[in-house]
């Protein structure tokens, strides 16, 4: 299936339409865009804590890392700072089945402070590292390069550096390293071929920190020039700030989720003081969705999705800052484990970290749409609460279309037409005919009288879901799932 969205070209086995995502869901009426953001507070303990006293991640853990399913189990890269006279963070890992309970694995490969009894990963020498975004493909067919990493090192002050390895654990640099510009990353994904960084950094005159994108087929060769995807500072009515810590900034990009037709980004909602004293920063993670890999945008402005709130404030913040400013770090870490959308992060700066965090959503819940009669365009609307996707084009094949639902009763519900490009009903899918979804859930099926799937259509389609009842106002509607068969 492929989505006429202005994002990959590529053929999906799924879409997800997601109401966050007005590249997917163009056309709206009388509906409302929710996000459900989370406050995690000081009672949300670590679920990757500090190591014993004087272990190579005994001072700080930094999560400027990534979580990734490798085969059937999730797998933490992190950093750690152990009791170094300097700055000095080492790439360490964790593995967990369920994304709540972690084990950092005796991998027996590195030597500190005379043992080799520790979870470091082997980089080639002792190196100091900032960030790493690690990519795994199972099916490359050059088999030490399945994981692939980039990252930020004093090595190379700050350029982009590579890595690959053929079990994650034991890496090797490219010859070519530095291979790409000054970059500060987050996140990482790939579309269509090409791999793509999101951080801060690139050379643009709009503020220190905002989110910028560098772009590479082959993990060797990136653009040292980046795209500017998203920025916050110096934007009318907002007043100009002078500073490098002042105002309203992206704090290194986004960490990013590709569910294929949308990928979503949480990034540093850096709120400076207007003094420009670091010390006084607030970060909450704010949420922005792309549809290229490049051009970011905030369905809500700046919307806090995940609150710092009092997270980790304690005896070790107070030591670090002598002040307590509430401020987060995201990670490149998304994950869908049962029913729940796991996201992992830890406290900024570094050096107050104690270990790094999960916040939690029922899966696929970040956001929904609701009824909305509401507001003075209301009069004369026509007909009800709906909206309608872009073009989907089947390519010849059947689809099974479900939905992520709450509020569905007797006096609420909703209903599924499928229309040509031309917004018209295709005979045998109109609403008429819709059935389900008959109760709320995570994956709710959606069939027609004559049809369970949707098949033998050979031109593109569009999805409408209108909602409905006296009580149509207490449904939410948080994904409809397309998957192909």
């Amino acid at each position: 299936m492929r989505i006429n969205n202005g994002g990959t070209t590529a053929s999906l086995d799924s879409i997800v339409l997601f109401p966050f995502d007005d590249g997917s869901v163009p056309f709206q009426h009388g509906v409302r865009l929710n996000l459900i953001g989370k406050q995690t507070g000081h009672g949300n303990k670590p679920v990757v804590p500090l190591g014993e006293e004087g272990a190579h991640d005994s001072l700080w853990i930094a999560y400027y890392g990534t979580v990734l399913e490798v085969d059937g189990e999730l797998w933490m890269w992190y950093l750690g700072q152990g009791p170094d006279e300097h700055w000095h963070q080492r790439v360490c890992l964790a593995k967990s089945k369920d994304g709540r309970n972690w084990e950092k694995p005796s991998l027996g490969l590195v030597e500190f402070r005379g043992s080799k009894q520790n979870n470091l990963v082997d980089m080639g020498e002792d190196m100091h590292v900032q960030a790493c975004i690690v990519f795994y493909e199972p099916d490359e067919s050059d088999l030490d390069k399945r994981f692939k990493m980039a990252f930020e090192s004093r090595k190379y002050a700050g350029r982009v550096g590579v890595a690959y390895s053929s079990d994650g654990l034991t890496w090797s640099e490219s010859s070519n390293n530095p291979v790409g510009g000054w970059l500060e990353m987050a996140g990482g994904t790939k579309v269509d071929g090409c791999y793509y960084l999101a951080g801060q950094g690139g050379n643009h005159a709009v503020g220190a920190r905002q989110l910028v994108t560098c772009a590479s087929y082959d993990f060797e060769h990136w653009t040292e020039a980046t795209c500017l995807g998203l920025r916050r500072s110096n934007i009318s009515p907002r007043p100009p700030v002078a500073g490098k810590n002042a105002g309203e900034q992206v704090h290194l990009g986004a960490a990013l989720w590709n569910r294929g037709n949308v990928i979503i980004g949480f990034y540093g909602k850096w709120n400076g003081h207007p003094s420009n004293d670091r010390r006084m920063v607030t970060m909450d993670l704010g949420f922005a969705v792309s549809n290229d890999a490049l051009h970011y945008r905030e369905p809500i402005p700046d919307f806090p999705i995940v609150s710092a709130a009092e997270d980790s404030w304690g005896l070790k913040r107070r030591e670090s800052l002598m002040l307590n400013f509430p401020a987060l770090i995201q990670g490149q870490g998304f994950e869908n484990v049962g029913d729940e959308t796991l996201f992992w992060y830890a406290p900024w700066p570094e050096e107050a970290s104690d270990g790094v965090r999960v916040t939690s959503w029922s899966r696929d819940r970040l956001g929904y749409f609701s009824a909305s009669e509401g507001g003075i365009w209301s009069r004369g609307r026509g007909s009800g609460p709906h909206f309608v996707s872009a073009p989907i084009d089947l390519m010849g094949s059947a689809a099974r279309l479900a939905v992520n639902v709450e509020g569905i009763n007797e006096y609420s519900g909703m209903t599924v037409e499928i229309q040509d490009q031309s917004f018209r009903p295709i005979p045998g899918y109109e609403r008429i005919s819709s059935h389900g979804p008959n109760e709320p859930g995570l994956n709710q099926p959606i069939t027609w009288q004559d049809h369970d799937l949707i098949e033998d259509i050979s031109t593109p389609i569009r999805v409408r879901v209108d909602f409905r009842g006296v009580r149509a106002e207490d449904v939410r509607l948080y994904a409809v799932y397309l998957d192909g068969l």
